[in-house]
């Protein structure tokens, strides 16, 4: 590989050493390396040996992406991989979480030695795609890595949502809103919610309502290949609220629609070597460790 792009979370001031270093080690080895325009700043001392690009260019001009925040940083960088290109992006982990983010600062060099070698290991993560219909035309589109949601506004009561999956009636969810996530999401928002794990190969998507007003309201798992209808019941100008990844939102209007499809665009994660999504959610959610603690 020739060419490596760097997205960082622009205020991540620890993020502006290692990225400094990155330049550094991708240069020694005959990489062109491209910044995205806000993490440029943070490489101030790397003696501007670097392309810069507007972060939906970076991915076109780049032959793999290297990630340096938590999960919310590479959420937003994988909605500027183009459908048509999926390169490779490695994240590195400087979150709390890091879900997606799964390779530490220890890992970043071996891993990204495997990524210049074309011997990396990775998976395609399956993304969402929402389209918002305001008076039966299409109003507004975007792409989901872990979840597109519709939600009431903050003062707002609860909402009415009409779901129907292939244009078969499922039913009027009476909640404070609808989650509807990809296997990749699944760990998020979704399992907050009350939602299930999904394996991220997995060709699904599951709908789970946000404190259904009925107990018998469960979160609902259908094929990924489904085209999924959310319809506002009744007017509700300015209560309702969808968003995409919890980073771009929209305000709705009464009789608006949202049909959410798997999206043409996936993601390409790059993964540690030697550690299997098991592992992940073992670390990550500290399964099996105690919840007693011992007392000195």
């Amino acid at each position: 590989m020739s060419a490596i792009g760097v997205i960082a979370r622009p205020d991540l001031a620890e993020a502006a050493p290692v990225l400094r270093e990155l330049v550094r080690w991708l240069r020694q080895r005959g990489a062109q390396v491209v910044l995205e325009e806000r993490t440029a700043a943070l490489a101030d001392g790397t003696g501007g040996d670097w392309t810069l690009a507007p972060g939906r260019e970076v991915a076109a001009q780049v032959d793999a992406v290297v990630v340096l925040g938590g999960d919310g940083t590479l959420l937003g960088a994988s909605r500027l991989i183009p459908a048509e290109r999926p390169i490779p992006v490695l994240g590195v982990n400087f979150g709390s979480l890091g879900f997606l983010t799964e390779v530490t600062l220890g890992e970043l060099y071996p891993t990204l030695e495997s990524v210049l070698a074309g011997r990396y290991k990775y998976e395609e993560r399956r993304m969402l795609r929402g389209l918002v219909r305001r008076q039966g035309q299409p109003d507004l589109c975007d792409d989901a890595l872990n979840d597109v949601v519709v939600t009431k506004a903050t003062l707002s009561r609860i909402i009415e949502l009409d779901v129907s999956v292939d244009g078969l009636f499922v039913s009027t969810f009476r909640a404070d809103g609808l989650i509807v996530s990809s296997p990749t999401g699944s760990t998020a928002y979704n399992l907050a919610a009350g939602g299930p794990i999904l394996h991220p190969t997995l060709p699904a998507i599951v709908l789970t309502p946000i404190c259904p007003h009925m107990l018998t309201n469960r979160p609902l798992v259908v094929n990924d290949g489904s085209a999924i209808e959310v319809r506002l019941r009744s007017p509700q100008d300015g209560e309702v609220h969808l968003t995409f990844d919890g980073q771009r939102g929209f305000p709705m209007r009464g009789q608006d629609s949202v049909h959410i499809t798997r999206s043409p665009r996936t993601l390409r994660l790059v993964a540690a070597a030697g550690r299997d999504y098991f592992a992940v959610l073992r670390t990550k959610l500290k399964w099996g460790e105690s919840t007693v603690r011992e007392r000195g």
